[in-house]
């Protein structure tokens, strides 16, 4: 059992919390039981599980490697409050590009709760990918993970560079709308097309310029009461689910 914070096990787990390690490495730490059967159920490769003494190895996990380690180690790599004692490390997953019709496109976004909430309100509309943006928080934080609920591993994302991808787009036929309040349409007066590709951005300073000016239409949800604006991902959630209409 691992009980020493100096161990080269736990130095390499904690590594993970930081982007350049999650990406030099191509693995990422999720926790909790629920996460770690979604990845599983997913066919995502989990390379190696962390158990803490006392927990059982669940039945569906029987056939990975595991280390066991003290509640100390347990509490040293985990990112939550409260750790169910079960940690696993898993290998980023790379898709290829397919026949899409419905794509989530984000640019800029900071909060990881914000994201992880839009992929996996992607994912429950029925949206066929996400594509985030330069400058967008890494969908491999464990707030972002934690937010998503297990839906990081049913959605495919991709990471790219929209002035460049958003053309491209276009070629395939896609319909591209920005979610933005300047020069707006009521997005409800203008019907879905087939294949159509949402873009939503920073909380605060909302979609680059340079990304804006590539949208075919700009969309505003209508604001009935006094709220000075709707959460990004409250707004992007109606705006995807409309577009499956």
């Amino acid at each position: 059992m691992i009980t020493s914070m100096q161990n080269n096990k736990v130095k390499q787990w904690n590594k993970l919390k930081k982007r350049k390690d999650r990406t030099g490495t191509h693995t990422f730490l999720i926790e909790g039981f629920h996460l770690i059967e979604e990845a599983h159920a997913s066919d995502w490769e989990i390379v190696e599980l962390i158990l803490q003494d006392g927990i059982p190895v669940p039945d569906f996990l029987q056939e990975y490697a595991y280390y066991t380690v003290s509640q100390a180690v347990i509490q040293q790599i985990s990112s939550t409050k409260t750790p169910q004692g079960i940690v696993a490390v898993v290998r980023m997953k790379e898709y290829k590009w397919g026949t899409f019709e419905k794509l989530l496109l984000v640019d800029s976004l900071q909060d990881p709760g914000n994201l992880g909430t839009m992929i996996r309100t992607a994912d429950a509309a029925g949206f066929d990918a996400v594509i985030l943006g330069d400058n967008t928080v890494d969908v491999y934080n464990e707030k972002v993970i934690r937010s998503t609920q297990g839906s990081i591993f049913h959605i495919p994302i991709f990471q790219e560079n929209l002035v460049t991808k958003i053309p491209s787009l276009k070629r395939e036929g896609f319909a591209i709308w920005a979610s933005a309040l300047t020069n707006a349409s009521i997005y409800s007066e203008l019907s879905p097309q087939p294949k159509t590709a949402l873009i939503v951005g920073n909380e605060g300073a909302g979609i680059s310029e340079n990304v804006l000016n590539l949208a075919d239409d700009v969309v505003k949800i209508p604001i009935y009461g006094k709220a000075e604006s709707l959460n990004a991902s409250i707004a992007a959630g109606i705006l995807m689910y409309y577009l499956q209409s």
